[in-house]
């Protein structure tokens, strides 16, 4: 991660985030990184979409936070907004299981969601956070512990404490515990297992939460995301 890294993040979370960049977790995190390519590994997503979740919806516009784990290890899946892949590539099951809950929820019709690119929703507010930004190709959360979770835990804090009427969709006990910061008399919060195929049967789907989202966003005088990716 460079200076022009850096530059590349949005303006609108510059002010609340660029402190972070010199500070010592960052600074290893850089020199890790940097090791990483020298050693000539293969890191997704690519270097210019390391911050595509915060380049693509701005500070001022988030309604809605989704919160992942780590990017696809996978070729040509990660893209920097999580659970999201590029239009061509084939729909991960998380994903599937999200759009079911979904059609589910909304009576939608599955013909819609035919890919599996997520960018309509970030355009709208959804804000697609990984709590690790990057990983080794074929090496799942192999970059979990380097200092990304502690930039995202500020862009959460952040969030909580900057903004009010924030929807949070944390799914899986890890998101659970990365959202406890949330203060829920401001913000909703909704939890439930994650979509993965392992457990999505234990409470993923028919959690509801996509209408949950936007009824709450509508109370509060915000316009309801439209799910059709």
């Amino acid at each position: 991660m460079s200076t022009e890294a850096q530059i590349r993040l949005d303006e609108s979370w510059k002010s609340h985030l660029l402190e972070e960049f010199e500070k010592p977790y960052m600074c290893a995190l850089k020199g890790f990184l940097r090791q990483e390519i020298l050693k000539r590994k293969v890191i997704y997503p690519k270097g210019s979409e390391y911050f595509n979740a915060l380049n693509t919806t701005s500070f001022d516009r988030v309604k809605v936070v989704i919160l992942g784990q780590d990017p696809y290890h996978g070729p040509d899946q990660a893209h920097g907004l999580c659970f999201s892949v590029p239009k061509g590539v084939d729909i991960p099951p998380s994903l599937v299981n999200i759009y079911k809950e979904i059609q589910s929820d909304l009576g939608l019709p599955a013909s819609e969601f035919s890919h599996g690119h997520l960018f309509s929703w970030a355009e709208q507010g959804v804000l697609l956070l990984n709590s690790v930004l990057t990983v080794e190709a074929g090496r799942a959360a192999s970059h979990q512990g380097k200092g990304w979770e502690t930039f995202t835990d500020r862009v959460i804090s952040v969030l909580n404490e900057k903004k009010d009427h924030v929807v949070f969709m944390l799914w899986g006990a890890y998101a659970h515990k990365k959202g406890a910061v949330i203060d829920e008399r401001r913000h909703l919060v909704l939890r439930a297992p994650h979509p993965s195929p392992l457990s999505a049967h234990r409470g993923f789907l028919g959690c509801r939460h996509f209408s949950k989202a936007n009824a709450y966003l509508v109370r509060h005088g915000l316009d309801p995301i439209d799910w059709i990716p």
